[in-house]
């Protein structure tokens, strides 16, 4: 069990980690290229209402696909899902050309809605050319989501996260070479520069799409064979299908949207907020900091918890079906170690160079640390509740999950003002954080009344995680301490300089101390044997 979840785990968190890695690194170039702040803000533009399109098309769609073919090849009615699969295929190319034909004919709707009715740098026609040269990945992103979960149904991680990679490989790419092409080459406009960078959306799901596809002629003869076990008992009708698809993909729906749920509190807040306390000439800039700057950083460890997500849900269903209750527990308890031993020390990381990564990735500003350094802890609760809320959806307990996100937004809702008075800018960084974690204490409770489950059994490896966290944390303290003497924090080179030296050490010394005391071994079990041979810390 462990070996399955954990190789799961591990290919999918190395596949989305690299696909956000890509997708965070390639905006320096690309500012580059389209020249400035303004061509920026274009690109936004075209992606605001093709993020809302395509969180509410696909948002869920992977892990109730995988959840519902895990429940039925659990108990060998293999037929079901594969029948699934192809219905499946069908109604989401009709949704997908169904999303796309609305927001291509409502891009001026939309155009307007992005500029407040004004046309300043860009007209409203621009900004609707980029809205539509986007829209058309809609037609395939929904196509290719059904595809990754029937693979992730049969606990087959690999597809998904290669085939992520190779379309934001194939995304950015088509984004900066048609970029540089159209203004360096053709000597076009920014607005069709732009318009060729948001159509490399399409480009990217299209070869991601190709890749899902060789996997699954490659595997085909081996998925029949699972055909010939069928047991062919269960007689589950379309409807019943996707009435049961739609229970398990809309709280998943509300987990996609969460965190921009959580930006538009800040959005209508933030402002009048700030004004209040006789800071809204600082509004704008603080608001650019808190909602996009520091969250893009933020939100790099959380992709852990998506690939943890992606993996559980088949897992868990499979056990929870079967009502073997202790490998359920067994699961849970793995899931929540690795997760936490890898999440925390990154989140505590990037709070302690919290200075020179803000450097390093925009400019030098003191601002800007102090909210990213408030602001990185809160990447541990983002990944909580993605786990918890995917624990919820692998007990058939989904329902507590939009119960648990509506109460954290009205947490979240209730004490933005008030703790932006008190504390400006940060204020709205622990408001967020009392959401979120609101919403996982009622998912861990809901948890434990549905799968009889405790976290007592965890309390020794989370507190070794949290002490080797404090030694990991002093060590980098101290070294951060001497080399910002003789490295400066404000200028990119330096900056870089510092956390490569500083992240080294710091990682050396915390899976040393991990590995010393055993914990490695009981988190990572004997996946790590080979690798800890060839660094001769284990005799062959």
């Amino acid at each position: 069990m462990s070996s399955n979840l954990i190789r799961g785990t591990f290919i999918l968190t190395l596949g989305t980690f690299i696909s956000k890695f890509l997708g965070l690194f390639y905006v320096i170039p690309f500012y580059s290229i389209i020249g400035g702040e303004d061509a920026a803000a274009l690109y936004s533009y075209g992606y605001v209402p093709y993020t809302i399109f395509i969180s509410i098309a696909t948002a869920g769609i992977p892990l109730a696909v995988s959840k519902y073919i895990a429940k039925y090849n659990a108990i060998e009615e293999y037929a079901v899902g594969r029948k699934l699969f192809k219905s499946g295929l069908v109604i989401m190319l009709l949704t997908g050309f169904a999303a796309f034909a609305v927001m291509y004919s409502f891009a001026p709707f939309f155009a307007k809605l992005s500029l407040g009715g004004k046309e300043t740098t860009y007209t409203i026609d621009e900004v609707a050319t980029v809205i539509r040269a986007v829209s058309f990945a809609l037609i395939i992103v929904p196509f290719m989501s059904v595809t990754r979960g029937f693979f992730q149904g049969h606990q087959s991680m690999g597809p998904s996260a290669v085939s992520q990679v190779v379309e934001q490989i194939a995304r950015i790419i088509f984004l900066l070479g048609g970029a540089y092409i159209v203004i360096h080459v053709m000597n076009g406009s920014v607005v069709t520069a732009i318009s060729v960078a948001t159509f490399a959306a399409f480009i990217g799901a299209l070869f991601g799409l190709l890749v899902l596809y060789w996997y699954f002629f490659k595997r085909k003869k081996h998925l029949d064979k699972l055909l010939e076990k069928d047991k062919g008992q269960a007689d589950v009708s379309l409807f019943g299908m996707y009435s049961e698809i739609v229970v398990y993909a809309v709280p998943f729906i509300f987990v996609g949207i969460a965190i921009p749920l959580y930006q538009l509190i800040d959005q209508v807040t933030f402002s009048r907020a700030m004004s209040q306390i006789g800071l809204a000439d600082q509004a704008v800039s603080a608001f650019g900091v808190l909602n996009f700057s520091t969250q893009k950083l933020v939100i790099i460890p959380v992709s852990l918890a998506t690939a943890f997500a992606m993996t559980l849900v088949p897992m868990v269903t499979s056990s929870f079906v079967k009502k073997d209750m202790a490998l359920v527990k067994q699961q849970l308890n793995k899931t929540f170690e690795v997760l936490l031993f890898l999440t925390v020390p990154a989140a505590v990381g990037m709070a302690l160079l919290a200075e020179p990564l803000y450097t390093v990735f925009y400019k030098y500003s003191e601002f800007g640390t102090d909210v990213l350094r408030v602001y990185a802890p809160v990447a541990i609760l983002f990944a909580l509740f993605s786990v918890t809320a995917a624990i919820l959806q692998g007990i058939n307990e989904q329902r507590f999950t939009v119960l648990s996100l509506l109460t954290g937004i009205l947490v979240k809702l209730s004490l933005n003002i008030p703790l932006i008075k008190l504390f400006e800018t940060e204020g709205a960084v622990y408001a967020t954080a009392l959401g979120y974690l609101t919403s996982i204490v009622i998912n861990i409770v809901v948890i434990r009344m549905y799968a009889s489950y405790s976290l007592r059994p965890l309390a020794k490896k989370i507190g070794l995680i949290t002490a080797f966290n404090a030694v990991m944390a002093i060590v980098v303290i101290t070294l951060y301490g001497i080399l910002s003497m003789v490295l400066s924090t404000e200028t990119k080179g330096t900056a870089l300089l510092i956390i490569f030296i500083c992240a080294t050490v710091g990682a050396i010394v915390y899976f040393a101390i991990s590995e010393k005391s055993g914990l490695l071994d009981e988190v990572f079990g004997s996946r790590l044997d080979s690798i800890k041979r060839k660094l001769r810390l284990k005799k062959a």
